[in-house]
Formats: structure tokens, C-alpha cells, sequence
């Protein structure tokens, strides 16, 4: 089968190469409007060719497109206006609402699945795709009463080539789930990470004592703004939500620390423990 992933980055050259390895893709093709994440695609041999957008489609059954949130709501609607009945058109994007929204009166939105693979690394472009980042993962898929049976089949088919498990959300439920266990996760890091960086100018000896609990708390602080940014603009309401409600748990943090209430504190920890029964269950 053939193939096109448009922007083949992080996710979209992991998809390029898991499916290339397990004999789903016969040919992949790359769309990138960036020269030289086209060339490192090519080099690193993530994608056979890189073709116009309209040329690829044309060559292609499946439409992968893997860009940054913001480019989605005007770029899968183009691509939407280039396909027939025998072709599949996705995204691998972390919010949904808006791109279900840009297709919902499209003419072939039966033809596109809304999915998002939730994986990932703080790294990005071609150069940070790896082999078997999908393997165990969840990736959800969204609305799929609105698309074609067999469309859905198909992509489902693929992630399940990747070793992934599949979980069917409405959209506003995605935006809202993934704000917890994503999107939240990431602010906090970066927010740590400007807080030590802040201490540094002062203590430059911070930095030789960070051990391996550090490094993996501010692990997704490498993570690139050109992708964080429009992930926060459109899931504003559900970020500022969650925002708010760890807000107030640091705050109770704080507060039992003034009170010397460290009862109260070894109780919260116990109760944070119980993430092990989510992340951990086999432990």
C-alpha cells in the first residue's frame, strides 16, 4: 500500500518507519513544505520520495497528515478536496475539536479518521523518529460514527500493525482527558525547569547535584514551542481547567508546609501513590 505522511517528524517518521519494517507500507512518500526536513527524510530513508501535496495524494490510499495542530484545520480540508472514495485521509493531531469541526460539512468527511497515537519524546523533526515508539501505546480515535466503516478498519489496521491498542472518544472528551495526562504534564515541566533555571543565576551548583529524578521531572522542558504552543491555544479552556485544579493542590502543599502539618502531607503522598493503580497496575 501506499502511503503519504505529511510532515514526517517525530510521529510521522516513526509511523514511516514501523510501517516500512512490518511490511504495511509498500511505498511511503514524503510532503513537507520545510527543504531540509524533506531532504533528512530522504536521507534517513523514512520516505522513498518527496512529492508536491497533490501529486502524493494522488499516488496514495492512505493520507497520514502528522504537522503541528495549528496547520489543521485549513490543510486536511485541502486534503479532503483531493481524494476519491478508495482513499483514507487521518491525523495524528492531540486535539481534536477544531479539526472535527474544519471537516464537519466537508463533502468526503466520511473519508477522514480522527486519531491521535499518544506517544511521543520531547524531540522533534525527522531526525527524532525512532523504531517501536508506538509499541503498547494507546492511540484514540474520535467521532468515528462520522466516517466510513472501512476507512476506520484501515486505519485501525495500521496502528494495530504498530502493536498500539485502540480507544474510541468523542472529541470534547479527548481534549478534556489528554489535558490531564498530557498537556498539564507539560506545563508543569516547563514550569519547573524556568523555576531551577531561575535559582541557577544564583546557584550555579544546582546542576551538579541533578540526579536521575530530576532529569526525567523536566524531561518534557526539551520539548519544541513550535509544537507546545498551538496545543495550548487549542485546548485553552481545558488546559486553564486542570491548570487551575493543580494550582490549588500545589497551594495545599505550600500551605501544610507553613503549618508544619506534615500528618496532613505524608497523607497526600499516600493518596498520590495510588497513580501506581492507572500507570502501574501490575505493581
Amino acid at each position: 500500500m501506499t502511503i503519504t505522511i505529511i510532515g514526517p517528524g517525530l510521529i510521522g517518521g516513526s509511523l514511516a518507519m514501523g510501517l516500512r519494517e512490518n511490511g504495511f507500507a509498500s511505498r511511503l512518500i514524503g510532503v513537507d513544505n520545510k527543504p531540509e526536513n524533506a531532504q533528512k527524510a530522504l536521507e534517513l530513508g523514512l520516505v522513498d520520495e518527496v512529492l508536491p501535496l497533490q501529486e502524493a495524494v494522488a499516488a496514495s490510499r492512505m493520507i497520514v497528515v502528522a504537522t503541528p495542530v495549528d496547520s489543521l484545520t485549513a490543510l486536511i480540508p485541502q486534503v479532503l478536496d483531493l481524494v476519491d472514495a478508495q482513499k483514507v485521509v487521518l491525523d495524528v493531531g492531540s486535539t481534536k475539536i477544531p479539526v472535527l469541526e474544519a471537516v464537519e460539512h466537508h463533502p468526503n468527511r466520511a473519508r477522514f479518521v480522527a486519531t491521535h497515537p499518544m506517544a511521543g519524546t520531547e524531540y522533534s523533526g525527522p531526525g527524532a523518529a525512532i523504531r517501536g515508539l508506538f509499541d503498547g501505546k494507546c492511540c484514540v480515535f474520535s467521532d468515528v460514527e462520522k466516517s466510513d466503516a472501512e476507512a476506520v478498519y484501515l486505519c485501525r489496521s495500521m496502528y494495530e500493525s504498530l502493536g498500539m491498542h485502540i480507544n474510541f472518544l468523542e472529541g470534547a472528551a479527548h481534549d478534556l482527558h489528554v489535558a490531564y495526562v498530557s498537556h498539564i504534564s507539560h506545563i508543569a515541566s516547563f514550569a519547573l525547569a524556568l523555576t531551577v533555571l531561575e535559582k541557577e543565576k544564583n546557584e550555579d551548583r544546582i546542576f551538579e547535584l541533578a540526579s536521575g529524578g530530576f532529569n526525567s521531572t523536566v524531561r518534557l522542558a526539551k520539548s519544541s514551542p513550535a509544537t507546545w504552543v498551538p496545543i495550548f491555544r487549542q485546548n485553552r479552556d481545558n488546559v486553564l481547567d486542570v491548570l487551575d485544579e493543580f494550582i490549588n493542590t500545589i497551594s495545599r502543599f505550600r500551605t501544610l508546609l507553613i503549618k508544619k502539618d506534615f500528618d496532613t502531607f505524608g497523607n497526600l503522598i499516600q493518596q498520590a501513590n495510588d497513580i501506581r493503580r492507572i500507570i502501574d497496575p501490575k505493581t
